[in-house]
């Protein structure tokens, strides 16, 4: 049995997330499900919130991206110092952090392109990225600087091994999922609500899962509710509750570039972003504000089922009984109830409470549970899932300090 943590920052920069779960090795030399074990959440400093921003709209220098990917860093290694003091951690009963780090850029295979090259063009490992069809991303977040100011095994950049390969890279909570849920003879859902929505379908036999996000979460509720009514969010959906959905600007919504995508489909906050939310109300002036929260609340919902409907096959849909949700989005009672009405084939929506992960920490939960698996040097992808070549192991590794040999 191991003490493992695991943060998470999210793309709403919004909270940064820690915990504190116990693993150990299962006799699958897989991990078991984790046990929660603690969790909090903090504050971004305001000025650090405010380069993040500037990163998503392509608005930062060189000098200062490579000074805020450091300074990021520390600001991760100060929040889990500050949650092992609150909780009396020792950084040596620790074996490892697991944290993706900030994601300001995301591009995406094109899967068709690279299903159709020959391995003559795949064995050209430059070409795959220079003007190549093959995935990259940018992580804010210094892995040595979190290792060597917490003292703790650090793995952090999760996404790239998938990469390698043509994998998607995210999302990421396909691999968790196969942990919790790969002793059930039906496949189950789950359901991430947190800036981009994401689902899963799980199930024993790997090569069967599907993965895959669905379009905005909070993204465009959040700014919405920031913008007109001085909030940071929509507590409980109680705003959006209070509108009707305008019909046209759903059409807009449901008409979106994103949806004509080869699947599965990965949007990034450039798709649905603060900017696309102004062109709606520039276009829709006689749109109430919490209309435009009722039509994007029910904007997610709709998303959700159309990308499940589109992505995972009849025949393997209508054997799934229930749907676990996590994420912030589970709060918003507009989005869940909505997402209840229309769910195809009487699937059960609940939150992964239920099955004792907490809603609000799966995420960071799934960091910690990645983190146990890449320092144990298990394969922690979903190739089936991610559309990845091959298995891997995931993430950038460094060591604790207190580990070091050779020094006397």
């Amino acid at each position: 049995m191991a003490l493992t943590m695991g943060m998470n920052t999210g793309s709403s920069v919004d909270g940064i997330d820690v915990v504190l779960c116990e693993i150990e090795m299962d006799t699958d030399n897989q991990p078991k499900a984790p046990k929660f074990l603690g969790g909090a959440t903090y504050e971004w400093p305001k000025e650090l919130e405010a380069l993040v921003r500037k990163c998503y709209s392509l608005e930062i220098t060189l000098p200062e991206l490579a000074r805020l990917d450091y300074a990021v860093g520390a600001l991760l290694a100060d929040r889990c110092r500050t949650f092992m003091q609150e909780n009396d951690i020792d950084y040596h009963d620790i074996l490892a952090l697991g944290v993706d780090g900030q994601v300001t850029y995301l591009e995406q295979p094109k899967h068709d392109i690279i299903d159709s090259m020959t391995q003559e063009q795949k064995e050209d490992w430059i070409g795959r990225w220079y003007n190549g069809p093959y995935p990259c991303g940018f992580w804010l977040g210094e892995t040595s600087i979190i290792s060597s100011l917490t003292n703790i095994n650090t793995i952090t950049h999760f996404r790239a091994a998938d990469h390698v390969t043509g994998g998607n890279g995210g999302p990421l909570m396909q691999y968790f999922d196969y942990i919790l849920f790969r002793h059930q003879e039906e496949p189950v859902m789950t359901l991430n609500i947190g800036g981009i929505a994401n689902a899963h379908l799980a199930q024993k036999d790997r090569s069967q899962m599907y993965a895959f996000d669905t379009g905005p979460g909070n993204t465009m509720l959040d700014y919405t509710a920031k913008k007109f009514f001085g909030v940071s969010y929509d507590k409980n959906g109680e705003i959006s509750s209070r509108g009707k959905v305008n019909e046209e600007v759903m059409a807009q919504l449901l008409s979106h570039p994103f949806f004509d995508r080869p699947i599965p489909r990965s949007p990034w906050l450039t798709d649905f972003s603060f900017g696309y939310a102004d062109k709606l109300f520039a276009q829709f002036p006689q749109v109430k504000p919490e209309d435009f929260m009722k039509t994007f609340a029910h904007f997610t919902g709709e998303a959700i089922v159309r990308n499940m409907k589109d992505n995972i096959p009849k025949e393997q849909l209508e054997k799934v009984k229930v749907m676990y949700a996590s994420g912030g989005g589970v709060r918003n009672q507009t989005i869940m109830g909505h997402l209840q009405e229309i769910m195809p084939y009487d699937i059960r929506l609940t939150t992964s409470d239920e099955i004792g992960i907490p809603a609000a920490y799966k995420e960071c939960i799934k960091f910690a549970t990645l983190a146990f698996a890449s320092i144990n040097g298990v394969a922690d992808n979903i190739p089936a899932a991610s559309h990845s070549g091959m298995y891997n192991i995931l993430g950038r590794i460094h060591y604790a300090p207190w580990r070091a040999k050779g020094i006397f």
